[in-house]
């Protein structure tokens, strides 16, 4: 089974993904947020997306309870940003780039997309909570997203 595992892996590791960071606050008014590449459009009509979460992660308590998130799509160049946020053990908000934003969670001015979401369902999916968000409000701007395969930071190429 760990040599199927590993062989997973190295395989979806290969299959580029967006690279964002979602957030959110609580009740208490702390704010929490986790890099994720396991984001994606669900539905058009209502308009859903989804974003996964570690059942471990630090953040998951914060997000399955939140009334609304917020999923900024990161910019390329934006790399330190999605680091820090992948981080464990650190305050992810000291830096001091994120400005309340959309319902006035957390987000990046310089974000390509943001997409403001109410809590529409927490559905299970093995060792990840799958947060399905209807998306209320959004904000885009220009900028190339940055996107993660093989296990490194890039950019977009231009269609040809």
């Amino acid at each position: 089974m760990a040599a199927e595992l590993t062989e997973f892996t190295r395989a979806l590791a290969r299959v580029p993904g967006p690279v964002t960071v979602a957030t959110t606050v609580d009740d208490a008014g702390r704010s929490w947020g986790f890099t994720a590449t396991s984001f994606s459009s669900l539905s058009l009509d209502p308009p859903l997306v989804l974003i996964c979460l570690g059942k471990t992660a630090s953040t998951h308590h914060a997000f399955t309870s939140a009334e609304r998130f917020l999923v900024n799509v990161l910019a390329a160049g934006q790399s330190a940003v999605a680091q820090r946020f992948a981080t464990s053990g650190i305050d992810r908000f000291a830096a001091g780039d994120m400005r309340p934003c959309e319902f006035g969670l957390p987000g990046l001015d310089s974000a390509p997309v943001r997409l403001a979401c109410a809590l529409h369902d927490v559905l299970d999916g093995g060792d990840h909570s799958i947060l399905v968000g209807r998306v209320e409000a959004l904000h885009t701007a220009e900028g190339t997203p940055l996107v993660y395969c093989d296990r490194a930071f890039g950019g977009l190429l231009p269609a040809q």
